[in-house]
């Protein structure tokens, strides 16, 4: 037989582009449209509906960026079109080839019940199936005008990021708003050919199959009556139907369709367009499911759902049914899609209590799965804290986007820092926004790295980000490739039931042990700092504004426990935790709020706690200590600097402590009997003597502030590529070295740096009385473009590895890259320290809101070894934000020379939370007190079902196991072991011994006790 694919593949993808799908509107007839732009931000139905319209004609330009019209839409559905299928098809002037990011509208009934969206792949609205004739059809059409931001392929800036600077001009051009009959037959014929030309392109071509598909299309292309599309549709599928009808190979593989629509809460777009966004694919969505029983929706992320319950009841009312009849599927547990590794562990927990309490008092559902396809990598302490949240199953997808190295496994155990393991699955598809093409499909099976263990996946299908979620022909396709020769078999289910599936298929799925590090998105560590930092501050004042109010919840008659206003507040914080908010990869719009919540959050809770610190009693100075761990510190007020020693989550007089040596400042040179600190001529370090110890802590310059160029090849926001060190400028002309504190208990000296594009750099460089730590308090006036800033510190230190913080512990990395896994791992993420050490000694570098950070090493020709921590403080990234980062940061890093990993947690805890001085004539004992090393309370609160029962979550710190004795500050009458959402777990019991808890966790332990008072 002669070869002739390349003729019958051209002939079927002409006809099917060029004809049948131009034939599946039968007729057509237009609305008579008026329209009305609403003025500023989007406006009520209500006031929509009782605005003045204007006649508005097709092909007239509309939609000012970020801007709403209203459209009224009337016709009548001719007689002749009774007992046919009648939809509205609209076209606002849909652009590109990304169906998110662009305009979309919510049709609306006259009464106000939203109907449905419209979407650049999904513009049509369902009216009548059958019409009866002579339908007159009123609708108020609600449309954004949401400019593109990816315009240009993320080449060039764009002011189109901010409402203030994006413009008046009109995006877009208004195509088409008709009602029109559905032709059924030729609706599923250009579905039988896209399904089948797809599949044909995708196998071998030495696959009988494929030619089998082939001939059968040309044959079926004979019978297409090109002057009658609809009449000879028929015949056509008639001959199509025994070359779609033949089964899966029975070792095909498996792929489990999930119904998803993945809407970023923020990203090129501002919180108040996905709280839209979200309405319209919810309707959507909703609409879908009335049209196919077999559909599922998964759907995480319940502050979205809050959105729709407060702005849209109709739509809520929908979903909630939708839930009951199985359809839609609460997934995740999670309050938003969070970043994966920047908040801190409590916040994480807080993530899960609050998600998943949402669908169990909304839906009745509590939920099994962490739903995490979009972060950009994910914390290994994800595992322990996702099954304390009572989840049995992980899923992400972004891991997909390595630029180095393949991950090896598509299901497996994934095993966090503690030991816990959880059941993981990363789809092979390789795409969250599946729609069963020929290639998702082929590229699935391709792909998947379990074959011979295994034989499913799952595909999350269906379009994203204000793309409207799944079609009708998205669903169409999965019914067809439910069981078709030469493609894996698709089956629309839970993803509980993919799940309980592949477990059962699996049990004994490799494992993969720690992080799962993206190797891509690297900056999203630093880009946006003041966003990253308001998180910090926010995470670190929740935990004072909890303990100081349970506090007082005890102790102070007449105090009530702020439980409304903390939930909100918390609520805020999660939300701002969203994977593009919090790496800082969002429009001007969406950071330019995020800092104000931050200002407005900070506020609220430095309120609510000096409230609770106040109604302890006033009648003199004291000193409170939010963190864990004992402090003996230096605190200056209007009166001078006191040395004051308090206990850990306590309290003491504003009393000077047990003298300490004096700082003294001679020159250039700190010095406070533990550590001597030396100034160069250029303001760097020229040591820091650690004293005690004996021994130098740098092999270099420290505090090396290196200016780096920061173009990265893709991604500006996100991706800091490798590239980067090679080009870059030290940072050693200081226009300033002054002392600026010189007293007993502090000593400060002050170098000031200009350099680049009229940025400034002013540090307080200071060494305080009874303390090893170094600060450097920094204020950086920031007007560079595409430049990164890093401060580096050269440790003479041999260290096989660096120790970072994470959430509810800490992870090791090679400092070598013998490997290109470890090479790969060129800039990183920690918390609140890192630290480097060999036997015997330690160093630690702290912050109080940085988050990126690189660590390498190098042997110098003496034979020592130079390991290097370098903090990545802020960067200049364009896209999508011309002025990201730009203007004023403050914050504070400091060196820790001697340092244990326990001092690093300590001294962690104490940057970020710093001493209170306030007016009490006294205070209780702390809440809760603990002994035994390792062991460290990271929340204490008043219980959520407002029992008065006081909750305490506490871990191990250090790595490795921990005994002790938990103690209360108040009557115990006893106490729980409990999940992350506070409820007793049956199988984990503790012991009360004289009124104490006796603990005993393993390394990175996280537990939850629910204390009951007496």
């Amino acid at each position: 037989m002669h070869d002739e694919r390349q003729r019958i593949e051209e002939r079927v993808q002409r006809l099917h582009d060029q004809r049948i799908k131009g034939a599946i509107y039968a007729a057509t007839v237009p609305f008579e449209v008026e329209a009305w732009q609403a003025p500023g931000e989007p406006v009520s139905f209500e006031e929509a509906a009782a605005a003045p319209y204007a006649p508005f004609a097709m092909d007239t330009p509309w939609g000012p960026p970020w801007g709403t019209t209203w459209f009224r839409m009337r016709g009548q559905i001719p007689a002749e079109w009774a007992g046919k299928r009648v939809e509205a098809v609209i076209d606002l002037g849909f652009i590109g080839d990304w169906p998110g990011n662009q305009a979309e509208a919510l049709v609306h009934r006259t009464d106000g019940t939203p109907l449905k969206a419209v979407n650049p792949l999904n513009q049509y609205v369902p009216i009548a199936n059958p019409a009866t004739g002579g339908e007159q059809i009123d609708y108020l059409v609600e449309a954004a005008s949401n400019p593109d931001i990816l315009a240009d392929n993320f080449s060039k800036t764009t002011p189109m990021g901010d409402v203030l600077t994006a413009g008046d001009k009109p995006l877009y051009t208004f195509q088409r708003a008709d009602l029109a009959v559905l032709d059924e037959e030729v609706f599923h014929l250009d579905l039988d050919v896209q399904v089948l030309r797809e599949l044909m392109l995708e196998l071998g071509e030495h696959d009988p199959r494929r030619h089998e598909i082939a001939h059968a299309l040309d044959r079926a292309m004979d019978l297409l009556d090109l002057d009658d599309i609809s009449g000879s549709a028929a015949e056509v599928r008639e001959a199509l139907k025994p070359v779609l009808s033949k089964p899966a190979n029975a070792s095909a593989h498996t792929v489990s369709g999930v119904g998803h629509a993945h809407i970023d809460s923020a990203w090129l777009w501002p919180i108040r367009e996905t709280k839209r966004k979200t309405s319209r694919t919810f309707s959507n969505v909703t609409a879908l499911a009335d049209e196919y029983e077999d559909f599922i929706f998964a759907c995480s992320q319940a502050q979205q759902y809050e959105w729709v319950r407060d702005n849209y009841p109709q739509v809520w009312a929908r979903i909630q049914e939708s839930v009951k009849k199985g359809q839609w599927a609460p997934v995740g547990g999670m309050w938003v899609e969070a970043d994966g590794n920047l908040p801190g562990g409590e916040a994480v927990a807080r993530q899960f209590i609050h998600g998943k309490r949402f669908f169990i008092e909304h839906f009745g559902v509590e939920t099994k799965g962490v739903w995490l396809p979009d972060s950009f990598g994910y914390t290994a302490a994800y595992p322990q804290l996702a099954k304390l949240a009572g989840n049995e199953w992980f899923l992400t997808q972004k891991i997909s986007w390595n630029q180095t190295n393949k991950f090896p496994h598509h299901t497996f155990w994934w095993e966090g820092i503690d030991g816990t393991r959880i059941f993981t699955h990363f789809p092979p598809v390789d795409t969250y926004n599946a729609r069963f093409s020929g290639e998702e499909m082929s590229r699935a099976v391709r792909n998947y790295q379990e074959k011979g263990g295994a034989t499913r996946s799952l595909a999350p299908f269906g379009w994203g980000d204000g793309g409207g979620g799944p079609t009708r022909e998205i669903m169409e396709r999965a019914r067809r490739l439910a069981d078709l020769e030469g493609s894996p078999k698709v089956v629309v289910e839970h993803p509980d039931d993919f799940f309980a599936k592949a477990r059962e298929e699996y049990p004994d799925a490799p494992v993969w042990v720690g992080e799962l590090y993206l190797e891509l998105h690297r900056a999203t560590y630093t880009s946006q700092a003041r966003t990253k930092q308001g998180n910090r501050r926010s995470e670190h004042k929740l935990r004072e504004a909890e303990l100081w109010a349970t506090t007082a919840a005890l102790h102070a008659p007449g105090y009530t426990y702020p439980y409304e206003k903390l939930d909100r507040l918390w609520k805020t914080v999660l939300l701002h935790q969203f994977h593009d908010i919090l790496p800082g990869s969002s429009i001007a719009w969406v950071h330019r709020e995020a800092e104000a919540e931050y200002a407005r959050v900070a506020e609220e809770l430095e309120a609510l706690t000096a409230e609770a610190v106040a109604a302890l009693g006033g009648g003199g100075s004291r000193v409170f200590n939010t963190s864990p761990y004992d402090r003996a510190e230096v605190v200056r007020t209007a009166e001078g600097a006191t040395l004051v020693a308090v206990p850990a989550s306590g309290s003491a007089p504003l009393v000077a402590a047990a003298p300490a040596q004096p700082v003294t400042v001679a020159g250039r040179v700190l010095d406070n009997g533990l550590v001597r600190v030396e100034l160069a001529d250029d303001g760097t370090l020229a040591s820091v003597r650690d004293l005690k110890a004996n021994r130098e802590v740098l092999a270099d310059a420290g505090n090396l502030l290196r200016l780096h160029t920061d173009l990265p090849n893709y991604w500006d926001a996100w991706d800091v590529d490798k590239h980067y060190k090679n080009r870059y400028t030290d940072l050693l002309d200081a226009s300033e070295i002054t002392v600026v504190a010189q007293d007993p208990l502090v000593g400060a000296i002050r170098v000031v740096r200009s350099f680049g594009n009229g940025s400034t750099i002013t540090q307080t460089i200071t060494l305080r009385a009874g303390s090893p730590r170094v600060d450097f308090e920094t204020d950086i006036d920031w007007h560079e473009a595409e430049k990164f800033l890093k401060a580096g510190f050269p440790l003479d230190i041999r260290a096989p590895h660096s120790s970072a913080e994470i959430a509810y512990g800490h992870i090791q990395r090679p400092t070598h890259t013998n490997t290109s896994w470890e090479a790969a791992r060129f800039e990183v993420s920690g918390h609140r320290w890192v630290h480097i050490g060999e036997p015997g000694y330690g160093v630690a570098v702290i912050n109080d809101s940085t988050y990126g950070h690189d660590v390498s090493r190098t042997v110098r020709e003496d034979g020592g070894t130079t390991t290097t921590v370098r903090l990545s403080l802020v960067r200049a990234p364009r896209i999508p934000d011309p002025e990201a980062d730009q203007g004023r940061h403050r914050f504070t890093y400091a060196l820790l020379p001697g340092a244990t990993i326990e001092d690093a947690v300590a001294e962690g805890y104490a940057l970020n939370l710093p001493l209170r001085v306030a007016d009490a004539a006294g205070a209780p004992e702390p809440v809760v007190s603990v002994d035994g090393e390792g062991l460290t309370v990271e929340a204490v609160k008043l219980a959520d079902d407002r029992s008065g029962d006081v909750v305490v979550r506490l871990y191990e710190s250090r790595g490795g196991r921990a005994q002790g004795v938990l103690r209360a500050g108040f009557p115990l009458a006893g106490a729980k072991v409990t999940d992350l959402l506070e409820r007793p777990l049956a199988d984990e019991h503790v012991e009360v011994v004289d009124g104490g808890v006796v603990v005993e966790l393993r390394p990175f332990q996280v537990l939850t006790l629910r204390l009951a008072r007496a």
